[in-house]
């Protein structure tokens, strides 16, 4: 018996489910069921039919036919015996004899198809193991997840009684007014990025208070702007009432999460001006372990004064972390590697008016965690109604200050608000993007360390990756310019500059 294909076709000759066990084209297989119908004989109580070629074995399923295409030569006992075990099949998976129902179940038909026939030749099977293979059943992946259960509940409880000893730890450390210990590991937390065209000025703004604005003034005149500032008025009402009853409010006008925290520029800009940029991107495990940390640095130069063309740039170089400096191919290299200083390689020429040059950019690679300017630890812990999370975060690079700086962590949908616990800073808890965001205004020196604690229904694998982004005016491998001369002198040049470090992306997955 070499059995062709196995189909469940209508009266017309559609196909609904068609299982090929030879090679054989999608056009050749629609045009023998689409002949099929006009071969039957009315009246006749045969359940085959054959053509020059192959032999149509079938049987009526009510509106529908099933239908075994086979050779010719084929044993046709044994293919009326596989016929009847194809029709007993479909019941199994169909609850009604329809073509919808089929369609439905289309891929359970053939997966059952599959163990009834192999490679055209039927397969020693019944009823019971064609359910038993489909349904793949195993008791020794049931004791596998059962052990694996038990593994992770034990696993859990014990991270839970461990966050519990960090934070009691942590109180005790505050209430006797000692530094409070940092605990290791880099945790499971994850960062969100910023556009690379995001700027910090030397004159940056004081951050924000979480205070109320005031509703904005509106010109006067019998217009309808009048009206929906009457509305502006009830809403800013309600929200003073909410703040008088200790809720906390963040404004929506200020989203931590925007990549448009861009601070404005300089206001006096000098006809000599250098933007210092820098970008982050880490990645890391939620176990621990920092995969990859790259920050790529650049120098760029603008002149808007012709007299001021023929200048040199005065470097200082403080970074002791190893990155990899690189000059821009009209810099004269000697000079840079001698004396730190950027110029041309010949004196004699300007740099271009009115244009951003890069003159100088750097590189940092590293796998070192002690690198990491702000360490994230994550720990949640299932408990009887959910889940507790703790969240903490450590500035290890204490040069730094990070400005608006918000830590998103995904939660659970369907599943109301999270319950917040210990709070250092700000929160919002975002309903239509599923995200709890942790607002802090600064993060430096003097505010280096914070923690976060809610509840919520959900899964541990619900809260990652956690994601935060930040701003700052401080360069991280503190490459500056102090001092921009003319090359004819050595006399200073009035010259304004700005720093930015932002983040480009930072995970841990």
């Amino acid at each position: 018996m070499v059995l062709l294909a196995a189909a469940v076709c209508t009266k017309a000759g559609k196909a609904i489910v068609s299982r090929q066990f030879v090679e054989m084209t999608r056009t050749r297989i629609e045009g023998l069921l689409a002949a099929f119908p006009k071969l039957m004989n009315t009246g006749k109580q045969h359940t085959f039919v054959e053509t020059d070629s192959v032999r149509y074995v079938y049987q009526p399923l009510e509106k529908l036919y099933m239908v075994l295409i086979t050779t010719k030569n084929s044993n046709i006992l044994e293919d009326l015996e596989t016929l009847r075990l194809f029709s007993r099949v479909i019941p199994e998976y169909c609850r009604v004899l329809e073509e919808s129902e089929i369609s439905d179940h289309c891929f359970d038909l053939i997966f059952a198809f599959d163990e009834i026939v192999a490679l055209g030749y039927r397969e020693n099977v019944n009823l019971a193991q064609i359910r038993t293979f489909t349904e793949m059943d195993s008791h020794e992946e049931k004791v596998f997840r059962a052990v694996r259960e038990t593994q992770e509940r034990e696993a859990k409880a014990e991270m839970r009684r461990k966050a519990k000893e960090l934070q009691q730890a942590r109180r005790d450390a505050e209430r006797s007014g000692k530094k409070v210990p940092a605990f290791g590991g880099f945790g499971s937390g994850g960062m969100s990025s910023v556009s690379s065209g995001s700027i910090i000025t030397d004159t940056i703004v004081e951050p924000e208070k979480p205070k109320i604005t005031p509703t904005p003034v509106r010109p006067s005149g019998p217009s309808k702007a009048l009206k929906l500032g009457a509305k502006g008025k009830e809403v800013d009402n309600f929200v003073d009432k909410l703040k008088s009853e200790g809720e906390t409010i963040i404004s929506t006008a200020k989203r931590g999460s925007d990549a448009s925290k861009v601070l404005p520029p300089p206001v006096n800009m000098e006809s000599v001006h250098l933007r210092v940029e820098e970008k982050i991107s880490l990645t890391c495990g939620r176990d621990g372990g920092l995969q990859n940390m790259e920050v790529l640095g650049m120098v760029t130069l603008r002149v808007t004064d012709d007299k001021n063309g023929r200048i040199r740039l005065v470097v200082i170089n403080n970074d002791n972390k190893g990155l990899q400096l690189q000059t821009h191919p009209n810099v004269d290299k000697k000079l840079f590697t001698t004396e730190s200083v950027i110029g041309l390689k010949n004196p004699e020429k300007s740099f271009p008016l009115n244009n951003d040059v890069g003159v100088l950019k750097w590189r940092l690679q590293t796998s070192d965690e002690s690198l990491i300017p702000l360490t994230i630890n994550c720990w949640p812990s299932e408990s009887g109604n959910g889940c507790d999370v703790n969240i903490e975060y450590e500035l290890q690079e204490e040069s730094l200050e990070l400005n608006d700086v918000v830590i998103s962590i995904p939660v659970p949908s369907g599943v109301g608000a999270p319950v917040i616990g210990d709070l250092d800073g700000e929160y919002k808890h975002d309903s239509r993007r599923n995200i709890l965001e942790w607002c802090l205004p600064v993060i430096d020196a003097n505010n280096k360390t914070g923690s976060l604690e809610f509840s919520i229904n959900g899964q541990p694998n619900d809260f990652f990756p956690v994601t935060v982004s930040f701003v700052s005016k401080r360069s991280y491998c503190d490459i500056q310019v102090s001092k921009v001369t003319h090359v004819d002198g050595d006399s200073s040049v009035r010259f304004s500059s700005e720093t930015s470090f932002v983040v480009d992306k930072y995970e841990i997955l």
